[in-house]
């Protein structure tokens, strides 16, 4: 199985502070049954911006670390990157990174709202043969409130990553439910833990996929893992026609 989104790289973001932190996450990935991890670091957000060239160093590093530990574990490179005016020119010019050298991209929305220039970046980041994936949408409020907004995003070319512990009610009942819609609409194509640490961030991987199996979505496990697993080896994703949104009666997460 295949992370597509984690905070592993230690000292850089809001993820792990040490690198012994870092070696306990990756173990505890290995025994959910994780054989590769992209490092998604920040980059371009408000509060942490990690550069090209320093994920490229803390990887060797902490390549060199797993190794030493004799932990079976692929990492690769990539950025959380914070849309903005520039997204595209760190894209062009590969100040920005993709997803495992692949020609899919992580990008991150404000967490309340949509920027009015998003369409515009998704739009801009296809002209550059590339896939933007859109991260945890079921933690944005401007989707949580108006569902359809993503589906909009979705209808420009975008896809979407879910959170695992979204999935496993780390968030709360809302985010749970809204998830479980997302995913039922179609509206979900990739899977990520986003995990930033042990304590209150864990990686909740198997718990997600778990949970999705109990509550019989058997197929959208497949999709997901299948997804990631095409990221790495930069193929088409496998994307499913969105369904027509139907808010159930508990629709009243923000109001």
């Amino acid at each position: 199985m295949i992370d597509i989104h984690a905070h592993i790289l230690p000292g850089v973001d809001d993820g792990p502070k040490t690198m012994a932190e870092s070696i306990a996450l990756i173990q505890q990935a290995e025994k959910e049954g994780i054989t590769d991890i992209i490092a998604t670091s920040h980059a371009y957000n408000p509060q942490y911006h990690v550069p090209k060239e320093t994920i490229i160093e803390q990887l060797a590093l902490l390549r060199q670390e797993i190794k030493d530990h004799n932990i079976n574990v692929k990492l690769h490179q990539g950025q959380e990157i914070r849309i903005q005016d520039s997204t595209i020119d760190m894209l062009r010019t590969g100040e920005a990174l993709s997803l495992a050298d692949s020609k899919y991209v992580l990008i991150e929305l404000p967490s309340s709202n949509i920027p009015a220039y998003t369409v515009q970046i998704i739009q801009g980041i296809l002209s550059l043969d590339k896939v933007p994936i859109i991260a945890h949408p079921e933690r944005n409020r401007a989707i949580a409130e108006k569902p359809e907004r993503l589906l909009k995003l979705i209808n420009h070319g975008a896809i979407s990553q879910i959170t695992a512990g979204s999935i496993a009610g780390h968030f709360g009942k809302s985010i749970q439910k809204l998830s479980l819609m997302l995913i039922d609409s179609n509206l979900v194509h990739t899977y990520g833990s986003d995990v930033h640490n042990a304590k209150t961030r864990p990686f909740l991987f198997d718990a997600g996929l778990t949970y999705l199996e109990r509550h019989k979505r058997l197929d959208a496990v497949d999709i997901f893992l299948e997804n990631n697993a095409r990221i790495v080896e930069n193929n088409e994703v496998l994307i499913l026609e969105p369904k027509v949104l139907e808010k159930p009666k508990w629709w009243n997460l923000f109001s």
